[in-house]
């Protein structure tokens, strides 16, 4: 089997309202969404998106994936589409870093093999841990009181892990928030402070030791650095999720060996697709970490083919999952892929692949196609 052609689609992808993130400092009001159909002359066609968090939240943008494409998608043509690992080394020649430029076509290449194989990409990755996965709820920084508000919403949706989003120097804010959040939380809930790397590690230390004795959960990405991350590791009790200074291989094995956190959270998109992630995701059970396996942004494409890495994770070393279609005006799939149901998600055992596919009549018109 060998691919014939590679098919490009640009979609700007609405939120149904605001998203703050970083203690407020970085707003979304929409994404920039990049969609790949991976066409061979077998007849199987595989899919792929690729959509960062808007332009602030890491570095990549949804303008690079598209301009990347005229690099990376000419290595793929005439390949066969199952050497994976090949194909990315190639890619890797071809443009040196820039992951999250590859990872669309990357997850279009695993689309294909799952369908090839008659069998859900699950299967692919190791086979199925528990029926299901937990999917958490996302909680925009907010008053104290707001933020409760939201967290009950999301309890009444089936959500039972929460991420909080705090951050910024006002450091009575944060405890605040912290408290109010932590007064009404049942015991069998669960919440993660995600600072977006919004302290630097006095303000981390102040906040977190501040609320030593009361704050049950996770602190994701308290600093900028992996550097400054470890700094705070080494002078607080409280168990440190590592999100966006993590972007390779090495980053991983780097906080690791300096006990820098002890879970972290792994995104195709990120990392530059479901190989790199998968990579990543064994070096973490090796080592005893806990891990949210998500993607960074997108359509439930993207977050279908992110949670079939989760379901093949081991429970003991698997967090909750965040489904980032939830927060999109539009769905083109209801009811298929990876869907909140009373705070799981089960993936269907008889769609090879991914499982999910954006119509073409809700793509419009292509951008671009490479033969």
């Amino acid at each position: 089997m060998k691919i014939t052609g590679i098919t490009l689609w640009h979609r700007r992808l609405p939120l149904s309202k605001p998203y703050w993130l970083s203690g407020g400092r970085l707003k979304f009001e929409a994404l920039d969404s990049t969609f790949v159909r991976v066409e061979t002359d077998g007849g199987l066609v595989g899919w792929g998106e690729g959509c960062p968090w808007g332009e602030t939240y890491l570095p990549a943008f949804g303008g690079g994936i598209r301009a990347a494409m005229e690099l990376l998608a000419p290595v793929l043509i005439g390949e066969n589409p199952g050497d994976i690992d090949r194909l990315n080394r190639a890619m890797d020649q071809a443009l040196p870093g820039h992951p999250y430029a590859k990872s669309a076509l990357d997850m279009a290449l695993w689309d294909i093999a799952g369908k090839r194989a008659g069998a859900p990409l699950f299967e692919l990755f190791g086979g199925a841990e528990g029926e299901g996965v937990a999917v958490n709820s996302s909680i925009s920084t907010g008053t104290p009181d707001e933020m409760v508000a939201l967290i009950d919403a999301a309890r009444a949706k089936g959500y039972r892990t929460h991420s909080a989003k705090i951050g910024g120097a006002d450091i009575a804010g944060n405890i605040a928030r912290i408290e109010a959040i932590e007064a009404t939380l049942p015991a069998d809930e669960n919440v993660t402070y995600d600072i977006n790397r919004a302290w630097v590690p006095g303000v981390a230390i102040q906040v977190m030791q501040s609320v030593a004795g009361s704050a049950r959960g996770w602190f994701e990405q308290p600093c900028q650095t992996l550097d400054q991350c470890a700094v705070v590791a080494a002078n607080t009790t409280q168990p440190i999720m590592l999100d966006e200074c993590l972007h390779t291989f090495q980053d991983h094995l780097d906080a690791w060996s300096r006990s820098a956190g002890q879970g972290c959270k792994i995104k195709p998109n990120r990392l530059g697709g479901l190989t790199r992630t998968r990579q990543v995701r064994d070096f973490c059970v090796a080592v005893g970490w806990q891990m949210h396996v998500e993607d960074v942004g997108g359509t439930v494409l993207a977050d279908t083919a992110a949670l079939h890495l989760a379901l093949s994770t081991p429970e003991e070393n698997r967090l909750a999952s965040w489904l980032a279609h939830a927060h999109l005006v539009d769905d083109y799939a209801p009811g298929e892929g990876a869907r909140n149901e009373g705070g799981m998600v089960r993936l269907a055992a008889d769609k090879p692949g991914i499982g999910v596919e954006p119509p073409e009549d809700w793509l419009g018109e292509p951008l671009r196609h490479f033969s």
